[in-house]
């Protein structure tokens, strides 16, 4: 083979020009994602396979309605393992629920320092996940019971959100809903999320509240929806 060097005429020649990847190839390969999301509730589910994501993100969620806490963060375990997809992020999904008194307490922190200890990423809310559609139209940091929201976004969405909005059909539309209500501002309510949630950090998981770090992964998401 012969070593002699190209002229510098000769190298903007076809046949001299080192073949690189297109950018829009390479960007292509750097965009591909898959992510996990494992829910305790169909309002959840419905909800994040709403967002407009671009094709190369591919957002999986699965409903696990009815299970404690810390069985939602084993199955989802399980999910992962037999899964033949290596997903860059796995995100659990749960709230707060006032049933069994310190027992709910304890597991609702143990759920998310295991599923923490996992490399999981927690989107906990606390009393209910409702908080985070409330933050889309008012803050307020003082503590409720999810009754409250129910009530006040039956107000903002002008129906009785406990019989009607748990309806599959209207979950289904729920982000519809606050993108076009002029109302409504995700923006303030990731603002408004991040302050609570700092606010509060340190504190116990189960002692935050009102708080709901849904926000985090709505950012996630809005990095990767459609232009």
């Amino acid at each position: 083979m012969s070593n002699k060097p190209v002229k510098v005429t000769d190298q903007n020649k076809p046949w001299n020009r080192k073949k690189e990847p297109s950018d829009h190839k390479a960007k292509s390969r750097e965009m591909k994602k898959t992510i996990l999301i494992v829910t305790e509730g169909q309002t959840e589910e419905l909800y994040f396979k709403s967002f407009p994501v671009i094709t190369s993100f591919k957002v999986e969620a699965v409903n696990l309605e009815g299970q404690s806490k810390l069985k939602l963060i084993n199955l989802t375990e399980g999910i992962v393992e037999e899964s033949h997809i290596e997903y860059d992020e796995i995100w659990c999904v749960f709230d707060m629920d006032f049933k069994n008194g310190a027992k709910e307490l304890s597991e609702f922190d143990n759920a998310i320092s295991q599923g923490q200890s996992k490399g999981y990423k927690i989107a906990y809310s606390n009393d209910a996940f409702e908080v985070w559609f409330y933050l889309h139209y008012s803050y307020n940091d003082q503590k409720n019971i999810r009754s409250y929201y129910y009530k006040e976004l039956g107000k903002y969405w002008n129906m009785n959100y406990e019989d009607e909005g748990k309806k599959y059909a209207f979950c289904e539309r729920i982000y519809e809903i606050l993108e076009e209500d002029n109302n409504a501002s995700q923006e303030n309510a990731i603002r408004w999320a991040s302050k609570l949630h700092t606010s509060q950090k340190d504190l116990a998981y189960h002692q935050q509240n009102p708080v709901t770090t849904v926000y985090q992964l709505v950012e996630t998401l809005n990095k990767n929806l459609k232009p």
